[in-house]
């Protein structure tokens, strides 16, 4: 794949490559075949963003709603059509609007296969939401789009012949849970090899004979994800092996570690609200409307009286983006500092030079932004004596669990979140915590930043914002490590927010180079 510069990006624009419906014959893919055309480096970027939505919105409706579910599927369906996926089965008419949404589909998958291969936690987040997406689109295909999808992707798994079907008619009823007769007589048989079917052979859900499992056709879909699971893990694997290369690019070094470790959000940089908080409201906030992460930063602040160098990043710039002013800031570090084993004269010596610089009032002049959830997660793991980090992600479960009492978090809440925590899904757990402790049965957002939470929980306690309790079918709250989140910080974001910033941060990147 080449890349060209194109600096004019305008939202509607065309996109780039030769239109050969052949290429993407399907709105379904095994992803074999790596683009070869030239993109420019502005649909690149858009590509990989777009599609990082939609898999975030893959994993949080499969957490929030019973998967394959008729709510689930309806607002799956909604979102691959507000991002402009394709989905609808192999027999739709291939328009240049169809072309284009293949296009994407195929060219965003391989970008952010490149971007989640270069650990094994990125890869198994990556390889869990493709599958729950593959499996949502195989789902709506007809018995004829299956089988021409077989074809397609050279799987021998071919359909069973109507004397094949009546001759082994008994063992077909006696090994399909809920199949009448009159239902298998409408219901497709395949004959695969007894080993690709051993998810379905262990529990006896299939008949045997001669080496072959007759799979029904609701089943088919289990066969075909696990050969999708082994190719798309095989070609991450290889991907990780290519990474310096890709990696020596100039063009897309930075972009594929901004993605891997990305927020798609709102912008929390601005100091639209510098100086709408005082000194003494901070800890009011810190009890009522901080995340955890920083109501452990303020707490530990509070009782030692310091913190180091990964928590003063962590929490200082949380505190600037929710409206403290470079001074306030100078005041409230210094007081706090005093108070244990600083002085003043250490304190401007040694520490206030770096809040000035978190300001962009020294160094490089740089205007730092506050840390997303994903950076919390993924970046700088606290070690003893830290108190930084994402305390879902980071704490000893024991250790979390008496953390939350103390909190007066109810002790079913605990449970659910503990499950959360357990599925490796850090920020539902810390979505589920925003719930709990201000009694709403649905949030109403997806978090993604620890900025977000104290405007929500500020919006919702001022009555500037008005969340409707509703309680929502939810899938059952266990599950299991196989099902591991947003590049192990299970980053969950269903509801896609305005891509303006984003677009605008990642156009900054490359102008740096």
């Amino acid at each position: 794949m080449l890349f060209s510069r194109d600096r004019k990006y305008r939202h509607n624009t065309r996109l780039t490559g030769d239109r050969k419906g052949d290429l993407y014959p399907s709105s379904l893919q095994f992803y074999q075949h790596p683009p070869t055309e030239n993109i420019s480096l502005i649909e690149f970027e858009t590509f990989a963003i777009e599609r990082l939505k939609l898999l975030k919105a893959v994993e949080n409706l499969g957490v929030s709603y019973v998967k394959n579910s008729e709510e689930y599927s309806k607002k799956l369906e909604l979102e691959l059509r507000k991002l402009k996926f394709p989905y609808r089965p192999l027999h739709e008419e291939i328009s240049d609007d169809v072309y284009d949404l293949r296009r994407k589909d195929h060219i965003s998958h391989f970008i952010l296969r490149l971007a989640y291969c270069q650990s094994e936690d990125l890869r198994r987040w990556f390889i869990q939401q493709e599958m729950d997406l593959f499996k949502f689109r195989f789902g709506l295909l007809t018995k004829e789009s299956v089988q021409e999808f077989l074809k397609l992707n050279d799987l021998q798994y071919v359909a069973i012949s109507e004397d094949e079907k009546n001759m082994h008619k008994e063992d077909l009823m006696n090994s399909s849970f809920g199949l009448s007769l009159t239902k298998m007589e409408d219901t497709e048989f395949y004959k695969v090899p007894f080993q690709a079917a051993l998810d379905l052979v262990r529990p006896r859900k299939v008949f045997l004979w001669r080496g072959f499992a007759f799979i029904p056709h609701k089943d088919i879909v289990s066969i075909v994800l696990n050969d999708f699971r082994a190719k798309l893990s095989k070609a991450l694997a290889l991907s990780a092996r290519s990474l310096p290369v890709v990696q020596s690019d100039e063009r897309l070094q930075p972009l594929l570690n901004h993605l891997s470790h990305s927020y798609i959000g709102q912008d929390f940089s601005s100091q639209s609200n510098t100086g709408k908080i005082s000194l003494e409201q901070i800890d009011g906030f810190a009890a009522k409307s901080f995340p955890l992460c920083m109501r452990q930063l303020h707490k530990s602040l509070r009782e030692n009286h310091h913190l180091r160098h990964g928590g003063r990043m962590q929490y200082g710039l949380f505190l600037k983006g929710i409206g403290l002013t470079l001074e306030q800031a100078l005041q409230f570090w210094r007081l706090e500092f005093t108070k244990g084993k600083v002085d003043s004269e250490k304190f401007d010596k040694v520490y206030a030079y770096s809040i000035r610089h978190n300001y962009g009032k020294e160094g490089k002049r740089t205007d730092y932004t506050p840390y997303s959830c994903m950076k919390v997660i993924l970046s700088n793991p606290p070690s003893q004596g830290d108190y930084h980090g994402c305390p879902f992600r980071h704490s000893d479960p024991e250790l979390l669990k008496q953390k939350l009492q103390s909190f007066k978090v109810p002790s079913s809440g605990i449970n659910q979140i503990l499950e959360l925590v357990k599925g490796m899904h850090y920020q539902l757990a810390c979505q589920k915590y925003f719930e709990l402790t201000h009694s709403v049965d649905d949030c109403g957002f997806s978090l993604n930043h620890p900025n977000q939470y104290f405007a929500e929980s500020q919006k919702l306690l001022t009555g500037s914002r008005e969340i409707k309790k509703e309680q929502t079918a939810r899938d059952s709250p266990a599950v299991t490590a196989s099902q591991l989140s947003s590049s192990s910080s299970s980053a969950s974001i269903p509801k896609s927010q305005s891509s303006a910033p984003e677009m605008e941060d990642l156009e900054q990147i490359f102008s740096e180079y």
